[in-house]
């Protein structure tokens, strides 16, 4: 690997990481599109389903801040290794299951080993990228789930009506194995001169203990930023491929041949926003801030999924989640940087783990509402909440974040007769 440079060991982390994200939603969203078939497999109804979307959300939300904190005690590479490996086993052993439980207990274990990617895949961009290319390129590799959002309809679809169900869990699984051999070739820490460029562009160079993480107020903050507007993310991930097809009237074949467009709009809406907050740096305006600017531009966009009910065209349901997911990806791409902006380099992994668990959590609770309200009074009081959702967590962003620098340590005092 003597050819790779580090300004071209960089684009090829970029490109590697973007691989293993495709594959990390791709691998995600296939329950969601086989919904009505999965149903009937299973025997499930819509509580049922939610009850399997949640064993894989509550293992997710609990391996987060595990995560978090071995990318900072263990380092990138090892980590994102055990991930691809752990997500594609749970995607292959998903494949080959025959009973509910055993689907549940693959979907649980894809829960452990998603998040380990995320905490990995920041620590990764920031020790790697400088300030004014940090946004682009972190939206840039975490673009890959929204590509794999993209793909998965048409792919899943099509191999499970060629095919059968099985093969469209087996086949990423195999493939992810094939990621994790690159991975462990191509990726290391960047040279000293790189590292030291991308840390001065970071909050501050000290780190945070566990216990002062905690009273950071911007810890908070992220934390109920996540809580907040995650949910709404997950919606679009779990619950509209099944809307579409049980509300919209859409065929499998159909949600195969139109279900990835919101995901498309929503990975150029996502990466197009970073770069915007990119050029505002460049532009002279404080990174925080102008990810701040950014984020507040795209939360005032989301509440046009409060007319999803009334304009219930799959067309028109199509169009309106195209604006939701692009809010959504925005705000998951940015709140990344807002992480790595706010706090010091060693804290990235835990900070990210923990708020990410805690979006997860609200995500769990938000479903389980979803679940019980679609076989109740139906879909316009769900699609009204998730209408106020970003514009909440805008709020909060403003109020509560901001950047974190340990305060230096007392110089010890030592008194004069110490010398005599």
């Amino acid at each position: 690997m003597s050819f790779l440079t580090p300004s071209r060991r960089r684009w090829f982390i970029v490109a590697l990481i973007f691989g293993a994200m495709v594959l990390n939603y791709f691998d995600r969203q296939i329950v969601s599109i086989l919904k009505p078939t999965l149903k009937t497999e299973f025997s499930l109804d819509d509580s049922g389903y939610a009850r399997l979307v949640n064993v894989f959300a509550i293992c997710y939300a609990g391996m987060y801040p595990v995560a978090g904190w071995l990318v900072d005690r263990f380092g990138t590479r090892g980590v994102m290794l055990t991930g691809i490996i752990g997500w594609s086993t749970a995607c292959l052993g998903a494949g080959l299951t025959r009973t509910f439980g055993q689907l549940a207990f693959f979907r649980g274990m894809l829960g452990m080993a998603e998040p380990l990617a995320y905490p990995a895949q920041l620590r990764a961009i920031t020790i790697w990228c400088p300030g004014t290319m940090r946004a682009t390129a972190n939206s840039l590799c975490v673009s890959g789930g929204s590509i794999g959002a993209i793909l998965a309809p048409p792919l899943v679809a099509s191999i499970a009506l060629k095919f059968n169900w099985h093969l469209a869990f087996v086949i990423p699984g195999v493939i992810g194995f094939g990621v994790a051999v690159l991975w462990w070739f191509i990726y290391r820490d960047p040279p000293v001169e790189i590292a030291a460029q991308s840390i001065r562009d970071n909050a501050a160079t000290q780190a945070f203990t566990w216990p002062q993480l905690w009273r950071t107020r911007s810890l908070w903050g992220i934390l109920l930023c996540r809580f907040i507007s995650d949910p709404v993310w997950y919606f679009c991930l779990f619950w509209l491929p099944g809307y579409l097809q049980e509300n919209s009237g859409l065929t499998l074949k159909q949600i195969g041949m139109y279900g990835w467009i919101p995901f498309l709009v929503a990975d150029i809406g996502g990466i197009g926003s970073a770069a915007w907050s990119d050029r505002l740096v460049k532009g002279g305006t404080e990174p925080l801030r102008a990810r701040k600017i950014m984020l507040t531009v795209t939360a005032l966009c989301a509440p046009v999924c409060a007319l999803t009910p009334h304009l219930p065209h799959a067309v028109v349901t199509l169009i309106l989640f195209s604006i939701v997911c692009a809010v959504c990806l925005s705000w998951l791409f940015s709140m990344s940087v807002v992480i790595a902006e706010t706090f010091p380099a060693a804290n990235i992994g835990s900070v990210m783990g923990i708020t990410a668990g805690f979006g997860t959590a609200g995500a769990i609770l938000f479903n389980t509402y979803v679940g019980k309200m679609m076989q109740t009074v139906g879909a316009p009081q769900i699609f009204a909440i998730m209408a106020l959702l970003h514009p909440l967590a805008m709020v909060v962003l403003w109020t509560m974040v901001r950047p974190e620098k340990p305060a230096e340590p007392k110089p010890v005092l030592v008194p004069a007769s110490s010398f005599s």
